[in-house]
């Protein structure tokens, strides 16, 4: 975590590049656990967060990627989305509320969103939550039968759950058809989840071979 903190700091102070960090999962998977955990320990002034929700009706005039670009990072700060712009895949594709041939389009949408942003220097790190559907079960119980948890409770939780097979299906092709490729964690011990995160994020920010800035004459 030291580690962490030092080169958050020099991301920061040198501002030559940004960190996006996408969360995707199941839910329940434990994308704001992951947030908790993971960046809690960083300087909260470069840092942000963003959950994608259902679109807003100005966001749903836009084009699928607006929300998503609205809220990339600036030159020093990591950003954080909880969910992310492959909502515009998954659940279109799972609830098969758009035409197919639309959903084609927005896989090379979102792979050449990613790649200008890797060349405009924004770092894309991406991580699939990948929690067990017997763990998923666990945690929704939890939310039933724990008072401190039960304002995570959603019934339309336990209906999605349901498509359990549907959506692992459009996850594989989102994980097989990305450029920038996905890091698969596993999610059911959270400890170990956390430690994934941190490591890979660490690994991406230290071949940045960043340094502080110096004082000029």
């Amino acid at each position: 975590m030291e580690e962490f903190q030092e080169l958050q700091s020099l991301l920061y102070a040198e501002k030559k590049h940004a960190l996006l960090v996408v969360l995707q999962g199941m839910d329940s998977s434990g994308k704001d656990g992951t947030i908790r955990k993971v960046f809690g320990v960083i300087d909260p002034g470069g840092i942000n967060v963003n959950t994608f929700k259902v679109p807003s009706k100005l966001e749903f005039s836009h084009d699928f990627l607006w929300r998503a670009h609205a809220v990339c990072p600036a030159k020093g700060m990591i950003q954080v989305f909880n969910r992310s712009h492959y909502e515009d895949l998954l659940w279109p594709t799972v609830h098969r509320t758009i035409d197919r041939k639309l959903i084609g389009k927005r896989y090379d949408h979102i792979n050449n969103f990613e790649e200008m942003l890797q060349d405009e220097g924004t770092r894309v790190v991406k991580f699939f939550l990948n929690v067990s559907r017997e763990e998923q079960a666990r945690r929704f119980d939890d939310r039933v039968v724990d008072p401190k948890k039960r304002w995570k409770y959603n019934k339309n939780d336990l209906a999605e759950s349901k498509l359990w097979d549907r959506y692992m299906e459009v996850y594989e092709r989102i994980l097989d058809r990305s450029t920038v490729k996905w890091k698969v964690v596993p999610a059911d011990d959270k400890w170990y989840r956390n430690y994934v995160v941190t490591k890979r994020i660490v690994e991406e920010l230290r071949s940045l071979k960043m340094k502080y800035p110096v004082l000029e004459d």
